[in-house]
C-alpha cells in the first residue's frame, strides 16, 4: 500500500464529561516505530484505546489501510489487523501460558500457522517455553509482559499497539523486551509505541510524538527529539 498505515486527525475523546483528547493528530508509516510520549495523564493510554475501539472517537477520524474505524467495534478492528498488548499487560491468570497465546490467534483458523508463530515466539521468549504449562497469574511481571506482548503476535498484526512494555519491570527485562521489538519491526511489523521510558522508546523509534494534556505539543524523528533540550529537560532527566 502507499501512504500512512493509521492516519489520526483532529480526534476528541474522553469519559464522561472529562474530555482527554483535545484535536489530536498523528501518522504511522508501514515499517515505522512510532513513540508517543509525555506525562502520566497526558491522555497516551486514551490515544491507543480510542484507536482500538474501547473508548468513542467524539469527533475527527482515524484511518487505518486508508479506511475509517470510526463507529467500529473492538473486534472488527482486531479482524483488520490492529491489535494492542495493553497497559499492565491483562493476561488471563487461570490460563496457561499456551492458552493464553492460544487467546491471540482467536480470529485465526489456520493451525499450522498458529503452531509455527507459537514456537517462534517461544524461541523469542524462551522462558515462555519453559512454563508453558504454568498458569499466566504465577508467572514474574517481566514474563507476564513476555506473554502480552507473544499473546498479540498470535493475532499476526499489521498494526501493534504496545501500552508501557517496560512499567515497573527489571531493567534487564526491560531489555531483553525492547531488543525484541525491534527484531519484531526488522521482521516488517508496524508498531506503534506508548512509553514512559522516552529515552529508550526514543532510542527504538524512527520518529515521535510528545503529548501534553491531551495535545501533541511537538513531532520530529526521533534522533532530533533526543537532541532537543526541552525534552531532554522535560523527560530524559538532563
Amino acid at each position: 500500500m502507499s501512504g500512512p498505515l493509521l492516519t489520526v486527525d483532529d480526534l476528541h475523546a474522553g469519559y464522561g464529561a472529562i474530555e482527554v483528547l483535545k484535536g489530536i493528530a498523528l501518522r504511522v508509516e508501514p515499517g515505522e516505530i512510532v513513540t508517543l510520549i509525555g506525562a502520566n495523564g497526558a491522555g497516551k493510554t486514551t490515544t491507543l484505546m480510542t484507536i482500538c475501539g474501547f473508548v468513542p472517537a467524539r469527533q475527527g477520524d482515524i484511518t487505518f489501510d486508508g479506511k475509517s474505524l470510526r463507529g467500529q467495534p473492538a473486534h472488527e478492528i482486531v479482524k483488520r489487523g490492529l491489535i494492542q498488548s495493553p497497559e499492565g499487560r491483562k493476561i488471563f491468570p487461570r490460563l496457561t501460558v499456551e492458552e493464553n497465546l492460544e487467546m491471540g490467534a482467536f480470529t485465526r483458523r489456520d493451525r499450522d500457522g498458529i503452531a509455527k508463530d507459537k514456537e517462534r515466539l517461544f524461541q523469542l521468549f524462551p522462558i515462555l517455553a519453559e512454563r508453558r504449562a504454568q498458569a499466566g497469574g504465577t508467572l514474574s511481571g517481566g514474563e507476564q509482559q513476555m506473554l502480552a506482548v507473544s499473546r498479540a503476535m498470535m493475532a499476526r498484526p499489521r498494526l501493534l499497539l504496545l501500552d508501557e512494555p517496560s512499567l515497573g519491570l527489571a531493567p534487564l527485562i526491560v531489555a531483553r523486551i525492547f531488543e525484541v521489538i525491534k527484531q519484531l519491526n526488522q521482521e516488517g511489523v508496524t508498531i506503534l509505541l506508548v512509553e514512559q521510558n522516552a529515552r529508550m522508546a526514543l532510542k527504538l523509534a524512527h520518529r515521535g510524538y510528545v503529548m501534553e494534556t491531551g495535545q501533541i505539543i511537538l513531532h520530529d524523528n526521533a534522533q532530533a527529539l533526543l537532541q532537543n533540550p526541552s525534552i531532554q529537560a522535560a523527560y530524559l532527566g538532563e
